[in-house]
């Protein structure tokens, strides 16, 4: 996946309008859904201030149905994206021991 620095939320009216244009390129309801949420994320993930993605078809071809679900949520929790970067060395088991005292 590309580096995504920033996710800049939308209007309502922005989301209902690729909603919309997405209704008119496929009658298929998970289709439809796919579509718009590649708009979404094609309009909202940017790095060092420029768009990641030129547009939906971009994020379709590049990103994983995990991938943009997770973009999803943390645009929608008003957060920034994961790093997307995983500790090699961190031993979750040992975490949770530590965690429980």
């Amino acid at each position: 996946m590309r580096e995504i620095d920033e996710l800049r939320p939308m209007t309502a009216g922005r989301l209902l309008a690729l909603w919309r244009e997405s209704r008119t390129a496929a009658e298929e309801p998970l289709e439809r859904t796919l579509l718009c949420n590649a708009a979404v994320l094609a309009e909202s993930c940017f790095f060092q201030g420029e768009r990641v993605f030129r547009d939906g078809t971009a994020v379709l071809e590049e990103l994983t149905g995990r991938q943009i679900e997770e973009l999803l949520r943390a645009l929608a929790a008003g957060g920034q994206p994961a790093a997307g970067v995983e500790n090699p060395a961190f031993d979750q088991g040992r975490f949770e021991t530590l965690r429980e005292g």
